[in-house]
């Protein structure tokens, strides 16, 4: 993992694909909701770092509080009390299209020929441009931010329709791509997913209400009862009459393409998706990837901690130990601008803290999660060869990442991504590896296919679920400055 500095913050996610946003709904019938809109931020903080917010509704009016940073950072004391209302939603956010700034924290909070609506959005526009120029032309609606989120808001606030899911269903006839979405108007919360369910949202119940969010740990948190996983084009809305649900027509007949990342690496692995637990679905994939690529070798390690289940299935299938070699430290913080090189031999120091006494010797698979651009691992590589380790053979337990992903995940660039330019033999040799060995996209896909249907390969295949463009950049919608 490469280390690199947003916002004066330190990000260990460089060389992975880069969390989405993560969002959060709730009505309740007389509790105030800010505060476990909050907690069900701080459950969905891995989804996203860059900024946090919370909007509810008091007397009929929508308020919102957004700050940049963590959930922490972004709400002072106080900041949660004056957010008073049964009904909230709430973001936390890692841009896929727009900068990391103020402006485009959210939940934005927008007015049209509907009224206000607060929109908390997870996902990626791919026809957002065109979807502002439709917007600036019919309504004149000025945009403040440079996310394709917000021109879902306007559209939404703006559509024709006698109610809100007749508004939505009609704005998902225009917008093509991924979003999962958390709506908030005077009078109701809803919670959307588009028509091929490629980013999750699930519905809970509260003891006096209800919630949605993106992933079950979230529900847990909030001591909420998983209910069920919205279903790809479903719109719920929750107000005073209780739950009421419909499925836009325009997704029947549609296979699902639920981003597979969720199950490899997004998802905490104590989420569940198609009533399976992520943690034992990565051990799954480990247990593959061990009978892929077998190793002859003393210990399994994994690089905390998003490859620790796939590690330990890898060392179940195979019969060889596992150890924690690698502790890491959660509490490394901000650094001093430094030249590349020396910035991720100090990052990757200050992340990783080898074991020499359990590794002295050791013939070592190491099992990783992804690699997506290759700049750390040689790294890492180096790291544990210097703690004494006698072999590395390195274990992937996703297959090769060959194309960028438009739909919603930072990834990198079809120049920048590793795989797309080099052979595997190419790769083992720039990371250092003894050995390295990729998951088959066939046994991935194996292991991940249930009873809810399909997923979205396109990072290993090309093959996307809807038509991208092969321009379209994060900075696509920024200002142009002279």
């Amino acid at each position: 993992m490469t280390w690199c500095i947003v916002n004066g913050r330190q990000s260990d996610a460089f060389d992975h694909p880069r969390e989405e946003c993560g969002i959060v709904g709730i009505y309740r019938e007389q509790s105030h909701s800010a505060s476990l809109a909050a907690v069900g931020l701080f459950a969905l903080q891995h989804r996203g770092q860059e900024s946090a917010g919370v909007a509810t509704v008091d007397a009929g009016k929508i308020q919102v509080h957004t700050g940049m940073g963590l959930v922490s950072e972004a709400f002072n004391d106080g900041d949660i009390d004056r957010l008073t209302g049964q009904m909230a939603i709430g973001h936390t956010r890692y841009s896929t299209t727009g900068t990391s700034r103020y402006s485009n924290a959210q939940p934005l909070l927008v007015s049209g020929l509907n009224g206000q609506l607060a929109v908390g959005h997870n996902g990626n526009i791919i026809n957002s441009l065109q979807l502002r120029e439709l917007l600036e032309t019919r309504w004149g609606c000025h945009f403040e931010t440079s996310t394709d989120s917000e021109a879902i808001a306007h559209l939404l606030v703006n559509a024709p329709g006698a109610t809100w899911t007749d508004r939505i269903f009609h704005s998902m006839r225009l917008m093509q791509g991924a979003f999962s979405l958390a709506l908030l108007t005077p009078e109701a919360v809803i919670a959307a997913r588009d028509p091929l369910g490629i980013r999750p949202l699930c519905l809970g119940r509260l003891p006096d209400g209800w919630v949605a969010a993106s992933e079950t740990c979230a529900l847990d948190h909030m001591q909420a009862e998983f209910v069920r996983e919205l279903e790809p084009g479903e719109v719920v809305v929750m107000d005073r009459d209780g739950v009421h649900s419909q499925i836009y027509e325009g997704a029947s007949g549609r296979s699902r393409a639920l981003c597979v990342f969720e199950w490899i690496y997004f998802a905490r692995p104590d989420s569940v998706m198609d009533d399976r637990l992520m943690h034992q679905v990565r051990e799954d994939m480990g247990a593959q990837l061990a009978r892929e690529h077998p190793a002859d070798a003393d210990l399994v390690i994994g690089i905390p901690d998003s490859s620790t289940s796939a590690a330990v299935g890898y060392s179940r299938e195979s019969g060889i130990p596992f150890a924690n070699g690698l502790v890491r430290n959660r509490y490394v913080g901000r650094t001093f601008i430094e030249p590349e090189q020396q910035r991720r031999d100090r990052g990757v120091r200050q992340k990783f803290n080898p074991m020499p006494a359990v590794l002295r010797g050791k013939r070592l698979v190491v099992v990783d999660d992804s690699i997506v651009r290759g700049t750390t691992t040689p790294h890492v590589v180096e790291l544990l060869r210097r703690a004494g380790a006698a072999e590395i053979h390195l274990r992937v337990c996703a297959p090769p990442i060959k194309h960028p992903c438009y739909l919603g995940v930072d990834m990198a660039t079809r120049q920048e991504l590793i795989a797309a330019n080099k052979t595997i033999p190419e790769i083992r040799e720039v990371t250092g590896a003894d050995t390295l060995g990729y998951l088959s996209v066939g046994g991935l896909m194996g292991l991940v296919r249930g009873p809810q249907g399909g997923f979205c390969d396109a990072c290993f295949t090309g093959n996307y679920p809807v038509p991208v463009q092969l321009e379209l950049t994060k900075q696509a919608l920024e200002p142009v400055t002279p």
